[in-house]
């Protein structure tokens, strides 16, 4: 086995040839990043109706169920089953969208970006 090299104390660093080692980024604002990036489902409901078992049983293809939203009301927005706020139903080409009526505080939690 070979023997350690003797370090000189009195070696001195020449400043003007050393590189700066690149500043990393905070960890925080890395996983804020990240977590922004999961992908959540939003849904936008019309609205519910509290039924038996007796009366779900008799659905049929024409079977008209009142919910609990009256007409022209905003509808409820959801995130993953969370309420975020309201909006109204609008079409958008051939497909349906929504018109953000109210939001809550979207406060995620995470650091901002």
């Amino acid at each position: 086995m070979s023997e350690p090299l003797p370090i000189d104390p009195l070696d001195t660093l020449d400043l003007d040839t050393v590189e700066p080692v690149p500043e990393a980024p905070a960890p925080g604002r890395k996983l804020a990043q990240l977590m922004r990036k999961i992908p959540v489902t939003l849904t936008l409901e019309v609205g519910s109706a509290r039924i038996s078992l007796d009366e779900l049983s008799r659905i049929r293809a024409d079977s008209v169920v009142p919910l609990d939203t009256l007409a022209g009301e905003p509808l409820t927005i959801k995130v993953n089953g969370t309420t975020i706020g309201r909006a109204e139903v609008v079409v958008t080409g051939d497909k349906y969208g929504l018109k953000v009526v109210e939001v809550s505080d979207l406060d995620l939690g995470l650091p901002e970006a």
